[in-house]
């Protein structure tokens, strides 16, 4: 039972923070644009946004500024002429961001019905069972894992979901990598997820002893999560082996967490762009039939910084463009690697593979100039 209300609170949590931070991504380049809204639903909408925002929102003198503008601008008339459900969603979430600057709020639309909840962190049992099918067919985030020329470990992560469901997906992958000379994530396309499945894929990566990872502050309660790695749950440990991680624009909440976390404990390179600079978790809150929000009811606190990434992301130690982060991290890699290795047959072969690889990090770069030259 205990253990069940455990994935149930976890679902709960990654409904709120990995799936809004990808499928809107899907929503806002499909809006429904059959959902027309009302002056008396825009009403509902509004006040029930500005009462959850003052309840819930981790810095409430924000919540209120954020509250009153959105209050006075319903009473000036400000939305009666949109009837589109997607715009004004759009629209608030704009009118949210420029106060707050916190990428994470935002309000969106469903074609679906949205439920009544006794109590607003359960998801129902059909919720529930969609979820968990759902996590099962994007294979718990991991997109392709992949041992690279020169014994280099690969893994395309998509997103961090439920730590417990996905726990034999990790293990396995891991697994598969024990023998790689070097491990690189790619998170260009991971918009974030639950931070305990952060903290489970970290423990793979340190030796025997638990590693403060990060922290999170919850304005309810007043409470504060400590988060750390838990070397039990790793059957092999990367401890020794170099750690990259690849960033784009896109990386964002829990994926900047994995990156932030590592970063600031020297046990990774960062190697893309800077990060989208969400830090703020939260929940999904039910505003209208068809309307609801996520706001950001708590904030990540570094061990190491005392702060976060909000609003400034990820710095990369080694910045390049998303399209050419993966090679560039390939050769670097390579290079590391190439000191340790006595046999002049393999050490010939993986010079071979990063002359390649230089060859076409120039050719990409030369064709990017050319592009340039024409556009300008």
């Amino acid at each position: 039972m205990k253990k069940l209300t455990a994935i149930i609170v976890s679902l709960s949590i990654i409904i709120g923070i990995y799936i809004f931070s990808n499928v809107v991504i899907v929503a806002e380049k499909n809006p429904v644009n059959d959902l027309t809204v009302d002056a008396k639903t825009q009403k509902e909408v509004v006040e029930k946004l500005a009462k959850d925002l003052k309840e819930n929102y981790v810095f409430p003198k924000v919540a209120e500024k954020m509250s009153n503008d959105l209050m006075n601008r319903l009473k000036r008339n400000e939305y009666s002429q949109i009837t589109n459900a997607d715009e004004f969603a759009k629209k608030l979430t704009a009118h949210m961001q420029a106060i707050s600057k916190d990428r994470h709020l935002r309000v969106r639309t469903s074609d679906r019905p949205l439920p009544v909840r006794a109590k607003r962190t359960e998801p129902t049992e059909e919720e529930q069972k969609r979820f968990k099918a759902y996590l099962k067919r994007i294979n718990y985030g991991f997109n392709k894992v992949e041992r690279l020329e020169g014994n280099i470990g690969y893994i395309d992560l998509r997103g961090f979901t439920n730590h417990e469901l996905g726990e034999k997906t990790v293990k396995h992958a891991m697994n598969f990598l024990a023998n790689t000379d070097a491990l690189i994530f790619d998170l260009r396309k991971n918009g974030g997820g639950s931070p305990r499945m952060v903290a489970l894929i970290s423990s793979y990566l340190f030796g025997d002893k638990p590693v403060h990872l990060n922290s999170l502050y919850w304005r309810k309660g007043n409470v504060t999560n400590d988060f750390w790695t838990k070397p039990e749950k790793a059957n092999v440990k990367f401890e020794g082996k170099d750690v990259y991680i690849l960033t784009s624009k896109r990386t964002f909440s829990a994926a900047e967490e994995f990156s932030y976390n590592l970063k600031n404990l020297k046990r990774a390179t960062i190697v893309g762009e800077t990060t989208g600079g969400g830090a703020h978790p939260g929940g999904i809150f039910r505003l209208a039939k068809h309307f609801s929000v996520f706001i950001s009811t708590g904030r990540a606190i570094s061990p190491i910084t005392k702060t976060n990434w909000e609003g400034t992301g990820v710095e990369p130690h080694v910045k390049v463009s998303k399209e050419k982060a993966l090679d560039t991290a390939h050769v670097i890699a390579l290079e590391k690697a190439l000191k340790n290795i006595d046999d002049p047959r393999m050490k010939k072969s993986i010079e071979n593979v990063i002359k390649r690889k230089k060859e076409e990090l120039s050719k990409s770069a030369e064709g990017i100039a050319q592009k340039t030259q024409v556009i300008f």
